[in-house]
């Protein structure tokens, strides 16, 4: 399915199917966001909580990459790529494209499967996730966006994450209708379930497979495939949030902060057509020009052909190339892939 575009108008014309709530705001919300944000007598404070868990986990990943480097099998580090991979998508195919933005339709045994693959990422449940990141398009770059780019590249990265959120976010992120996700048996059992899902496939199991197929020590595989593998899996998601709205092209909307940047669509499986993405959030792609790069979209695609995946939204060319051409910069189109 191709969503209907109107190159002039400040967002997309909605599939019908599609709620508006899945596009980023208009204009005119944002700036009346960002206005009433200042009003705010609003002093950030840290959540000590988080910090001492974020250091411990960053201590851990430093054991970790010494054990990579000195004492893991060779086995053992392709475990983690494949766990990164495995995470990922369930970040990138389910909670992002799926659940978040209803890009394109699953059935039940692929959605199980992301389900899994999202556990194994321990990035908040499939419907906190899809709620904060419903927030960030809607109202991106405002007080209401969790990881609002205007509090600096740290914040954006991590740091939103370590600090107690803005009044804006739970005022705003409570419009949201996220019925739909509360609809999916598949969100719903991860919900209920979520802290025993994420000990066993984000831990447990990386740590018991080294361990019980090639005779890897129990220390080394928890601090590779275990902490290190799960610390890089989150950096990489977190890339996302700060690097791809700070450093590379801007082809599709020169007025957005995010950008096309190759790099982190190889750390992100696909992510990194991000200045496309913000200007079409409901094209499963994410982007026009990283297929070689964009695991993501391979992975869609395949379970496409084996008919588990149906109803792939995408931008129509010639869409791309007006919007490019009224409000970005077209001699940068696939430049950064």
């Amino acid at each position: 399915m191709t969503i209907p575009t109107r190159a002039n108008a400040k967002k997309a014309v909605v599939d019908p199917l599609i709620s508006e709530q899945f596009l980023a705001a208009d204009l005119d919300e944002v700036n009346k966001l960002q206005e009433e944000g200042k009003k705010y007598n609003f002093k950030p404070q840290l959540v000590y909580r988080n910090v001492a868990l974020f250091a411990a986990l960053h201590i851990g990943s430093l054991v970790g990459l010494y054990q990579v480097v000195f004492d893991a099998k060779w086995q053992t580090v392709a475990w983690m790529v494949f766990l990164h991979i495995f995470g990922g998508l369930g970040i990138t195919a389910g909670a992002h494209r799926l659940w978040s933005h209803r890009s394109y339709k699953a059935k039940l045994p692929v959605r199980v499967l992301l389900m899994i693959m999202n556990s194994s990422a321990l990035q908040n449940d499939i419907i906190e996730w899809a709620r904060d990141h419903r927030c960030h398009h809607k109202w991106t770059d405002t007080h209401a966006d969790p990881h609002n780019t205007t509090r600096g590249v740290f914040f954006a990265h991590m740091g939103w994450l370590l600090m107690r959120k803005h009044p804006q976010i739970r005022e705003q992120g409570g419009k949201l209708d996220l019925s739909d996700l509360f609809a999916d048996p598949v969100c719903r059992f991860q919900r209920k379930y979520y802290l025993p899902l994420v000990l066993i496939f984000c831990f447990l199991l990386p740590t018991a497979i080294p361990v019980k197929f090639w005779g890897e020590s129990a220390f080394v595989a928890f601090y590779t495939a275990g902490l290190l593998r799960y610390c890089l899996l989150l950096h990489a998601t977190w890339l996302i949030n700060s690097a791809a709205h700070k450093w590379g092209f801007k082809p599709y909307d020169k007025s957005i902060s995010p950008v096309e940047s190759a790099w982190t669509t190889i750390t992100a499986i696909g992510e990194g057509g991000h200045n496309f993405h913000h200007t079409f959030p409901q094209d499963y792609r994410t982007s026009e020009y990283s297929l070689k790069l964009n695991w993501t979209r391979i992975f869609i695609d395949t379970c496409a052909a084996l008919g588990l995946v149906y109803d792939r939204k995408s931008v129509a060319d010639e869409v791309a190339q007006r919007q490019s051409e009224k409000h970005g910069d077209p001699s940068l189109r696939g430049r950064a892939f």
